[in-house]
């Protein structure tokens, strides 16, 4: 008898996100392979404007006691949930992208004579502050939150595995191998994580969680 589809996702799903996979009948591993810690920091220079890339950013923000001045000023992010969020806490996003290059070209092209201030975690990629230094855009960055890496051994062999971020894909790798298991991938930087590990890379359709599950749907019932 042929064994159901295995799928583990690195991240804790939400309980109809679950049961979609369960649906289909495909069994499912979730553990949440990062996890986020936020950190305690202070703003020493005055920017025009706020950048963020991640809603971790913004939920370390908010708790900071100067919360109440950021908001007035004008935010730049990466992603749409991200997005929600600060608009969710009465802040006023002037642009957005889906992707850290978007949201450069964006800053570099229209806004380059505004200085910005940089939330990240201690393992943002590089391409957006290197991006806007390369065009002399002013930058602060402040380090707001901290990805700890938190693997986990998986005893069987899945068919498909769920990615959601880089830092996801060093966790998985720490105590696992991938072979020829099929990787979801929620966007194009999660996917380059992979590019030297297995060419078994789906992009999501859009970058949602919600988007890589229906995408490891589509797949195995094609």
């Amino acid at each position: 008898m042929q064994h159901p589809i295995r799928i583990v996702s690195t991240k804790k799903l939400s309980e109809k996100q679950k049961q979609q996979l369960l649906s289909a009948d495909f069994s499912v591993f979730e553990d949440d392979f990062i996890n986020v810690q936020s950190k305690d920091f202070k703003i020493e220079n005055e920017s025009d404007c706020l950048i963020f890339t991640s809603k971790n950013a913004v939920e370390s923000v908010l708790r900071n006691k100067k919360i109440v001045h950021l908001k007035t000023k004008k935010c730049f992010c990466v992603g749409e949930n991200t997005r929600l969020l600060l608009i969710e806490n009465d802040f006023e996003v002037l642009a957005h992208a889906e992707y850290a290059a978007e949201l450069a070209s964006i800053i570099c092209n229209q806004y380059p004579k505004i200085s910005f201030t940089f939330f990240c975690g201690n393992m943002r990629r590089n391409f957006l502050p290197d991006a806007l230094r390369l065009a002399r855009v002013k930058l602060e960055e402040i380090e707001v939150y901290e990805t700890i890496l938190t693997s986990h051994k998986i005893d069987f062999k899945p068919d498909g595995i769920l990615f959601f971020s880089p830092s996801g894909v060093q966790s998985y790798l720490q105590e696992n191998k991938i072979e020829n298991e099929n990787c979801f991938c929620i966007g194009n930087t999660t996917s380059e994580a992979l590019r030297e590990i297995t060419p078994n890379r789906i992009i999501a359709n859009q970058p949602t969680i919600e988007s890589v599950v229906i995408r490891c749907i589509e797949h195995y019932k094609k």
